[in-house]
């Protein structure tokens, strides 16, 4: 099987991460619960930054909050089939409650979750602080797909082809 490449530096890593997923709006968050459990939800990508900082929109009181506070680490899965993307994310998350954060995040959309809008005292954010990631992005198109199994089949490879990135950010 081959081996994954790896990015460790932290700007490609970045700049790697911000491409695979701005196309990708929703994520499944993974977060360890009081019961030591991992939970699982879908949460909408409102940004990355460009230090690869990941941002959601949440309450103050939900349980991902809760989550979070007890443990702050976190799982974040990416994935557009269509497209054959997949791009898993773990780091560490912290509840920031900056008012001005957001606002300038704020998009009309939210109001859809948060009826009182960006003013309402509960609504917050949570901030991602990527530790590691991999990125796996084979062939796009249906006939990209079919093509690339058919070789590799008629190889005699064991796993089909495709890019299997690791993503490094050292130093934190």
């Amino acid at each position: 099987m081959p081996e994954a490449s790896t990015v460790d530096d932290p700007s490609e890593s970045v700049g790697l991460l911000t491409e695979k997923t701005k196309d990708v709006r929703f994520a499944m968050m993974t977060t360890i619960g009081a019961d030591g459990e991992p939970h699982c939800r879908p949460m909408a990508t409102t940004d990355v930054g460009p230090d690869g900082v990941l941002w959601f929109f949440t309450s103050t009181d939900s349980q991902k909050a809760r989550d979070v506070a007890a443990n702050p680490n976190v799982g974040l899965g990416y994935a557009d089939p269509g497209d054959n993307l997949w791009v898993s994310v773990t780091g560490t998350a912290e509840l920031v409650r900056d008012r001005a954060k957001v606002q300038e995040l704020w998009s009309a959309p939210l109001k859809a979750f948060f009826p009182d809008g960006p003013e309402d005292p509960e609504v917050a954010l949570l901030r991602v602080t990527p530790t590691k990631g991999e990125v796996w992005d084979g062939p796009s198109s249906a006939v990209g797909r079919a093509v690339a199994f058919a070789r590799t089949l008629a190889s005699g490879a064991q796993t089909p082809p495709g890019d299997d990135v690791k993503l490094e950010f050292p130093g934190r």
